[in-house]
């Protein structure tokens, strides 16, 4: 059985408008089964988590579920899952406790490739610790992000190493395996962006070689909050700032407040959206997430070639998506012309592609594009041929006027 969007695409009540949506990697549309469980959720009799009234069940029962939906989306270990606000929340709140660690001299790795997400968290945790930062770059012309960049900044004080799974700008996906193979061996631990990867490719933390990875469900089809999925032993040996009376249980004292119990119950239902995307759904749910997410990966990729040949034939448009190894993410830039107009000028055609720098301004910086970024494409599980091609038509209406 083959990939069939046009049964994706009716689980999505947002694309009954027909509008097509190339915002995703801001924010991914929501299928009508997680919007049904953020209701659920909701409208049920529930309480704060206990297991004594079935309201306490009820709350407890979604936690414990969430966990391990993203443990199965993830490869990982549902002790180690710890939810917040956003991913900025969780990795602001796990510098802080690291940086509880670390000294004069004392080094942290972060790259101009990022998000500022995983960049001013570490820049920020180390400048009140007194420890140095260490800039990686990457080659703008490729956008690649050479892993000996990185090997050549460690050294026998690096602490920590922060680096994106796949670009939110431009797509690239850098050789995480390699790099924590080279922070491991100076002793330094891996904190690792997957908001983006999360979305589109299978994750393995374990393989990657994360000691932390970080997401954030609003990018693959579920509602607003963050996760991070560590290695327990790590949380067990971090204390963060918390109230006295709250628990010192990990994951649980990573997590301030009372959880959203909706939105862990969306984040549910999108996991196991994702994980009835597999071709032939057999197998426990780690397996079919993994042949879901290879089945969105193989339709995104064909759909991202069908798009760059048809910007290869527009005059005018340059493509800074250029590394070997990238999501179907392509920022574009337009030559003399303003990207905020063409974004103006496509969703007044009934198609959502933003423009600007996405708060990655390091690598927005380091293209040569300056704070405004550019014109930004992201394809979704959900985007189809005839959405690629309303794209591209609606481009070159654009540089014709």
């Amino acid at each position: 059985m083959t990939y069939d969007v046009a049964l994706v695409r009716r689980s999505f009540p947002a694309l009954r408008s027909g509008v097509a949506h190339f915002d995703g990697p801001g924010g991914s549309q929501v299928p009508e089964s997680v919007a049904a469980a953020v209701a659920g959720a909701m409208t049920a009799g529930i309480a704060n988590r206990g297991r004594v009234t079935a309201a306490e069940r009820v709350a407890d029962d979604i936690v414990v579920a969430a966990r391990q939906a993203v443990a199965d989306l993830l490869g990982a270990d549902p002790r180690g899952v710890v939810f917040g606000r956003s991913m900025t929340q969780l990795t602001y709140d796990l510098a802080r406790a690291l940086a509880k660690g670390w000294g004069p001299g004392d080094e942290v790795v972060v790259t101009r490739l990022d998000h500022d997400a995983n960049i001013r968290p570490w820049v920020q945790a180390a400048g009140a610790a007194g420890a140095t930062v260490r800039w990686a770059g990457f080659d703008p012309g490729t956008g690649e992000l050479d892993p000996q960049a990185i090997a050549a900044l460690l050294g026998p004080r690096t602490r920590l190493v922060a680096v994106t799974a796949a670009s939110n700008l431009i797509g690239t996906r850098p050789d995480v395996t390699a790099i924590a193979r080279l922070a491991h061996d100076a002793g330094a631990l891996v904190y690792v962006d997957g908001v983006h990867a999360t979305a589109h490719v299978p994750v393995d933390v374990g393989a990657l070689g994360a000691d932390v990875w970080a997401c954030s469900p609003y990018k693959f089809l579920g509602p607003h909050c963050g996760a991070v999925a560590a290695d327990p032993a790590l949380l067990e040996r971090l204390a963060p700032d918390k109230l006295l009376a709250s628990t010192d249980a990990v994951p649980e004292r990573f997590e301030l407040g009372t959880l959203p119990y909706e939105l862990l119950a969306g984040t549910t239902a999108a996991v196991d959206f994702l994980a009835g995307l597999a071709p032939e759904p057999a197998g426990d749910r780690r397996t079919r997430v993994v042949a879901g997410m290879t089945a969105v990966a193989a339709h995104e990729d064909a759909l991202r070639d069908r798009l760059e040949r048809g910007l290869a034939e527009l005059r005018g448009v340059v493509s800074h998506s250029r590394a070997a190894r990238r999501t179907p993410t392509l920022l574009l830039s337009l030559p003399g012309r303003d990207p905020a107009d063409a974004y103006r000028f496509l969703a007044d055609r009934g198609v959502n592609a933003p423009a600007g720098s996405f708060y990655a301004l390091e690598a927005s910086r380091h293209l040569g594009l300056g704070d405004s970024g550019g014109l930004r494409a992201g394809l979704a599980p959900y985007t189809d041929a005839a959405d690629v091609d309303r794209l591209i038509d609606g481009l070159g209406a654009f540089l014709r006027t």
